[in-house]
């Protein structure tokens, strides 16, 4: 019992180095995932409002955040009822691009992803604490029944075990936060444009369902 806690807490600080790097990978993946979808709810919403007589232009190298917004107040501003007739028909007839393309909504599976990888942050402190509590359990196990010399040799050797998983599981935690801090506007930013694009999506069917059930009765 004592050999196999020796070789945990001697390993615990390693343990905690690769849970950190799978970590700042996890969270490249999320960028890169949200990177691919604004691209997408954008070159959706360039293909549904192409063609407006009244269209926003912005600069390419904007951020997309931005120009998924300026789309919207394209949309919700022609489908405005004293908008022009032209560009309300020229949306009715390519409100299905947003039908097709409607994945780039599906965002539950991506929050859920993200909240786990901005949860599990604060388990690094305590995976520090565990190792810590490991070597010294090693070290007591270590030294039952050891000579006073054998016995304060097996104390600081595992009292720095314990020293380095302390500090390996802090630092984890510092440069974790410190990296969700820069991706969490964008991340959160993508939700709300999602939720944007949906609540605009339905007024701009109703609207232009009504439009024209209106131009049919008379």
């Amino acid at each position: 019992m004592s050999q196999y806690l020796s070789q945990l807490s001697g390993l615990s600080t390693f343990i905690i180095i690769l849970a950190c790097g799978a970590h700042l990978f996890f969270f490249f993946v999320l960028w890169v995932w949200s990177r691919r979808d604004l691209r997408g709810i954008a070159s959706s919403l360039d293909d549904f409002t192409r063609g407006l007589k009244h269209r926003s232009l912005l600069d390419s190298t904007g951020h997309l955040s931005d120009q998924i917004e300026a789309f919207l107040a394209d949309v919700n501003e022609t489908i405005e009822p004293g908008a022009n007739p032209t560009d309300r028909k020229v949306l009715s007839e390519r409100v299905h691009i947003l039908d097709e393309k409607r994945r780039y909504l599906n965002s539950h599976f991506f929050e859920t992803c993200y909240n786990i990888c901005r949860t599990m942050i604060e388990a690094y402190p305590l995976a520090g604490v565990l190792g810590t509590i490991l070597a010294m359990g090693a070290a007591l196990q270590a030294n039952t029944g050891a000579e006073n010399g054998s016995a304060i040799s097996s104390i600081v050797s595992h009292f720095g075990d314990a020293i380095w998983s302390t500090f390996a599981g802090l630092a984890a935690a510092i440069l974790l936060m410190f990296i969700n801090s820069i991706l969490e506007t964008s991340f959160l930013g993508l939700v709300e444009n999602r939720q944007h694009v949906r609540d605009t999506v339905v007024r701009a069917k109703r609207e232009l369902a009504l439009a024209e059930g209106s131009a049919a009765k008379s």
